[in-house]
């Protein structure tokens, strides 16, 4: 396992916006972020590969962006127009399908992770 380290988590308003941040020691694989409310499964959210393609959820799609700076192992999460859906625990994730992100919109194609941050959105 990789140690991922998260910050950024915090309480907003409605249409508020916040920005995670994942700093990964000694890793440069792909990295993702997923997020879990409770009594709900974890939900993959967003990922970024290496070579810097990304993927984003639907539920998320036009309001999060995720990007990462290669050369400091670190990846974020842009959170805009925030909703109280989206409040959860939010955690990254790293060691999963390679520098290409094979396969990893999935969580527990994951094998490590962050101790997650919390994201809570009031109306």
């Amino acid at each position: 396992e990789f140690r991922l380290v998260e910050s950024g988590g915090g309480s907003v308003q409605t249409g508020g916006s916040l920005r995670l941040t994942c700093v990964a020691s000694g890793y440069t694989g792909c990295m993702g972020w997923a997020r879990q409310a409770p009594g709900k499964e974890r939900e993959w959210v967003a990922h970024a590969a290496t070579n810097g393609d990304i993927l984003v959820a639907d539920s998320v799609k036009g309001r999060f962006t995720v990007s990462r700076d290669n050369a400091n192992n670190t990846l974020y999460l842009q959170m805009d127009n925030l909703i109280p859906l989206d409040t959860a625990e939010y955690f990254c994730a790293a060691d999963c399908g390679g520098g290409y992100c094979y396969k990893c919109a999935i969580p527990w194609h994951y094998n490590s992770w962050g101790q997650g941050t919390q994201v809570t959105v009031s109306p």
